[in-house]
């Protein structure tokens, strides 16, 4: 399933303020977006269309089995890439910003080796 970088940086979102907080508002993800809530209730309707959320007005937002699995993908991307740029001495704000960039690009064979590199690196 091919997704735009907005849509899977919405669903990367959702799993990371539902690990934090254990639910998930419109609220939350507009203010961690920087986006306005209208803009996040429309791309819950086109992610829960594509039955990636579950999400109902004024309810809670929740990943489905194929949204958690597409989610955990896009935050191991966003992770390794981070952890990578950080060996090297980028400093944490620009690693995470340019880890935003990059994930949405690179192959799964290149991040498979990041990964495997970044363990090694930071033990």
């Amino acid at each position: 399933m091919r997704l735009s970088r907005r849509a899977e940086d919405y669903l990367r979102i959702i799993y990371e303020i539902k690990k934090e907080k254990g639910y998930v508002r419109i609220k939350d993800v507009a203010v961690a977006l920087g986006v306005r809530p209208p803009s996040v209730t429309e791309m819950m309707q086109r992610l829960s269309e594509r039955k990636l959320v579950s999400y109902e007005k004024r309810a809670f937002i929740s990943l489905t089995e194929d949204g958690e699995k597409i989610a955990k993908n896009v935050k191991d991307r966003h992770s390794a890439l981070i952890g990578l740029l950080e060996i090297t001495g980028v400093p944490e704000e620009v690693a995470r910003r340019d880890a935003h960039k990059i994930e949405h690009v690179i192959s799964i064979e290149t991040i498979e080796y990041i990964k495997k590199f970044v363990n090694k690196h930071k033990s």
